[in-house]
């Protein structure tokens, strides 16, 4: 209901022609510019208000140049008419300004614009993964997103073709109608504006679709190269699910990580003919599925030092796609483009096994450098370190019981042996002399084998006296048997 409270203000058209317009309800609040309002008696426009007249000789010249070099979109035919909504309403391409809106002093504060309904449409950034599709009931025919991507193509083009450039241009600007899959872009009045005399340039621009050499640009040097990046950057996404081209899986997991931004500006792109050595491809993406040509545009878009494409060889080569998309068999939603056969069905299947590993993992006991999480809990740990000194208290009891039997049976090896001197002296001395040798030998391989197994010979002093000590008594005993004199022992005369 009209409120002689709501201001009223003069719209001036392109071709010089002026009428009152009253300004009615906020529809939305708009972005960093201004807000939109309701238009009383027009219902298939709306009014933006900038927030501020700081700018309205500015704002003006802007708008004047938006009005006598507007972008001729072809309009959109079905069965050979002009197509229209299903409620019969035409269909918005562009919220290009209609008419600029000055207030009884003479300043800019606005202008009209085509309205477009949004509710029956969704923002692009809606359109990329699975998850919000199927939780907005957006469809999820792949051919659909194909379409999106050519629609968008072309509008670009043809903004290009007239010198405008969008520069902050990314699927939040976007909206797709829902019905058709025909794209709307919004805030136009952010676009870098080509005038008969001045550029008029953009004033924002978003990371994650800034270009390499953008990062070194303020937004009033950017143009079409930028607007060519970031349409590149949609497009990938839109086929391959949502992947942004610089994302992926960095090769070390211990090197700081980049953000995405940080990734573009490094030329980190991981889904070309040549490797990037800082990350490699997403696992779910299905780039590998792309036709030869798609891979060499976007090689072309990512890669430093290569002409990017242009809006209109995106266009084009979108719509060969598109007559050449195959629909898969085994899902209806799903479209491939070679012979190599259907990429979402190869990454549906892949998610699958993967939630099977990660639910046969669950299910196992999860470990920390082998040993279980349930084995880490204090009690646990203070039984575990119970026992394991109990059972080195057993070993070093048993070690020296052997080694004192060990000893003991060297320390009697004289008399054990005595009664065999006879047949000993008779293998002579250069054979007692390599039996002697070969026990020393299997004692050392046996005292070496057994070091790391038995707690007491960690100890070096320890071996040295096992090993040491039968040869005393063996050099002792060969001496005895063979009544040989102390003195061969003695280096002195």
């Amino acid at each position: 209901m009209k409120d002689k409270s709501n201001p009223t203000y003069t719209a001036v058209f392109a071709d010089g022609s002026f009428k009152k317009v009253t300004i009615g309800n906020l529809v939305n609040k708009g972005g960093a510019a201004g807000k939109i309002y309701e238009v009383f008696n027009h219902p298939h426009f709306v009014a933006k208000i900038f927030h501020s007249l700081a700018k309205s000789n500015t704002n003006r010249e802007k708008l004047q140049a938006m009005l006598h070099n507007r972008p001729a979109f072809a309009p959109v035919q079905k069965n050979g008419k002009e197509y229209v909504m299903s409620d019969g309403e035409k269909y918005i391409q562009i919220a290009w300004p209609e008419a600029i809106l000055e207030n009884e002093s003479g300043f800019c504060v606005g202008y009209l614009m085509p309205r477009v309904d949004l509710s029956l449409a969704a923002s692009l950034d809606h359109f990329m993964q699975r998850a919000t599709r199927q939780k907005l009931h957006l469809p999820e025919n792949y051919d659909y997103r194909v379409r999106i991507a050519c629609n968008l193509s072309s509008m670009v083009a043809a903004l290009h073709e007239k010198g405008h450039y969008i520069v902050d241009l990314k699927p939040s600007n976007v909206y797709v109608y829902k019905e058709s899959m025909l794209v709307s872009i919004l805030d136009c009045d952010g676009f870098s504006i080509h005038g008969e005399k001045n550029r008029y340039p953009a004033e924002f621009v978003s990371e994650e679709y800034i270009c390499p050499e953008g990062m070194k640009q303020d937004c009033e040097e950017m143009g079409e190269e930028q607007d060519k990046f970031a349409l590149a950057v949609i497009i990938f996404k839109l086929l391959n699910n949502g992947i942004h081209p610089f994302s992926g899986m960095p090769r070390k997991q211990n090197q700081q990580p980049l953000t995405i931004q940080e990734r573009i500006e490094q030329n980190h792109y991981a889904y070309g003919a040549w490797a990037d050595l800082y990350q490699s491809p997403h696992p779910y993406s299905i780039h590998d599925f792309f036709t030869k040509e798609t891979l060499e545009l976007f090689d072309r878009a990512f890669v430093k030092g290569l002409k990017r494409p242009s809006a209109q060889e995106w266009e084009e080569h979108l719509r060969k796609l598109i007559s050449n998309l195959k629909q898969c068999k085994k899902n209806h939603h799903h479209f491939y483009f070679t012979s190599k056969g259907c990429g979402l069905c190869m990454m549906e299947d892949k998610f699958k096994s993967t939630l099977i590993d990660v639910k046969k993992q669950a299910n196992n006991p999860k470990t920390v450098r082998g040993m279980s999480i349930e084995n880490l809990a204090p009690e646990q740990i203070a039984r575990q370190k119970k026992k394991q000194t109990q059972r080195l208290k057993k070993i070093n009891l048993i070690s020296s019981f052997i080694i004192f039997i060990y000893i003991l049976f060297w320390s009697l090896l004289f008399p054990i042996i005595s009664p065999l001197s006879p047949q000993i002296v008779k293998i002579g001395l250069g054979g007692q002399v390599l039996i002697i040798t070969a026990i020393m030998t299997t004692i050392y391989k046996l005292l070496k084998k057994f070091n790391s197994r038995v707690p007491l010979l960690n100890n070096q002093a320890v071996t040295m006296i096992l090993f040491i000590y039968p040869l005393f008594c063996s050099i002792i005993c060969f001496f005895a048997i063979n009544e040989l004199p102390v003195e061969i022992l003695l280096l002195n005369e």
